[in-house]
């Protein structure tokens, strides 16, 4: 059973979409965005461990067996300079992007550790990695995901439990598409590989992750070459 935070949009619908396909059980959450009349989508706010305990716990009433995948993909970003930035936009992005993460490894660990395997994996970014101009709150909240995701691997790597990180830099999916045509273009100049990523390949990175319990711990860059 495949779990996938912030499943209605972009990344998150992309594996939410894929995973169907392949006839496998998914349920997904949605909080601000149109759930697309996917039954398998519920509204959860990450933000509450109470509503994702509860998403969670219902997902698997009857359910006793199954192996749980858990990929976190909620997101959300605000960009100011740190000296003009709104205190409570900057602090929802820790609240969603971080904690809402958070929330939801806490919710389906027990569930993971009782049947002795779990697939967690963290959506993160390189701009974590890569000074941008007016995203302090972004990459606090996303650069937190790599030592949150070690120190929970090592936890939990005795019970055939993998977390692991995944640092995406720009594809062409998501909230790219709110970036305008002459900034985007000086963002490709900067890429190696001389394009957008190409969301097939987070498909790929995903399975491999899925399908390989020695990878635990790990943050895995896949970003064109991007630093």
């Amino acid at each position: 059973m495949i779990f996938i935070t912030g499943a209605s949009r972009g990344i998150g619908q992309l594996l939410l979409k894929h995973f169907q396909s392949q006839g496998q059980d998914c349920h997904g959450t949605y909080f601000r965005s149109d759930p697309l009349n996917n039954e398998a989508l519920s509204r959860v706010d990450v933000r509450s461990f109470n509503a994702v305990s509860s998403w969670v716990n219902e997902s698997l009433i009857d359910k006793t067996d199954d192996q749980l995948v858990l990929i976190n993909c909620a997101g959300i970003t605000y960009n100011s300079f740190a000296h003009k930035a709104d205190m409570e936009m900057w602090r929802d992005v820790l609240e969603v992007n971080l904690i809402g993460s958070f929330n939801t490894i806490r919710a389906i660990l027990p569930h993971m550790r009782s049947r002795n395997y779990g697939r967690i994996i963290n959506i993160s970014s390189v701009v974590g990695q890569k000074a941008v101009p007016g995203t302090s709150a972004y990459a606090a909240s996303k650069s937190a995901l790599w030592g949150m995701t070690r120190a929970i691997a090592i936890e939990n790597s005795s019970k055939n439990i993998t977390v692991n990180n995944i640092n995406l830099g720009y594809f062409d999916i998501g909230i790219i598409d709110e970036v305008p045509e002459e900034q985007l273009a000086s963002v490709v100049k900067e890429i190696p590989v001389g394009r957008l990523g190409q969301p097939d390949n987070i498909i790929k990175t995903i399975e491999f992750l899925l399908n390989n319990g020695d990878v635990c711990g790990s943050s895995i860059d896949v970003n064109g070459g991007l630093f």
